[in-house]
């Protein structure tokens, strides 16, 4: 055990997030995505909710702040309009981390962000569309690592 380290964040994912550089993406998907197939690299933390490892992840990874969408979900299929309730779940806690709300992909546009993502992390999520996907940015020099 390490303190100050939220304790969803294994040593498996820590390795990953520490790994990335600026502008590499990682997905949170939840248990019905198809993460194997189309994973670089596969984090698997089962009975775990998506907006809980969100929460940790964020605790120490800096999101890009020079693009304008950093953060996306997988929109509703048939139903662009509709924002599910992991969705709006996922919003609070990114505003809570003063973050925008996340853009909106269409599915097979999600599908191929997370297939070129560095990583992706496989919840046991079983809400439809509890999937995000995170854009890596820097810490500045000034700042504490």
């Amino acid at each position: 055990m390490l303190r100050g380290i939220h304790p969803l964040l294994s040593p498996d994912l820590l390795h990953v997030l520490a790994a990335m550089g600026h502008g590499d993406r990682i997905a949170v998907v939840d248990a019905n995505f198809p993460a194997l197939s189309h994973a670089k690299q596969l984090i698997r933390l089962p009975g775990t909710a998506a907006p809980a490892v969100l929460e940790a992840i964020l605790s120490v990874l800096p999101v890009d702040d020079f693009e304008p969408h950093p953060v996306s979900v997988m929109q509703v299929v048939g139903d662009a309009a509709m924002i599910p309730e992991v969705v709006r779940e996922f919003t609070a806690i990114l505003v809570r981390n003063d973050l925008a709300a996340p853009a909106r992909l269409e599915r097979h546009d999600y599908y191929r962000a997370t297939a070129e993502a560095f990583a992706v992390v496989q919840t046991g999520e079983r809400r439809f569309y509890g999937n995000i996907l995170l854009t890596k940015g820097v810490v500045p020099p000034d700042a504490p690592a």
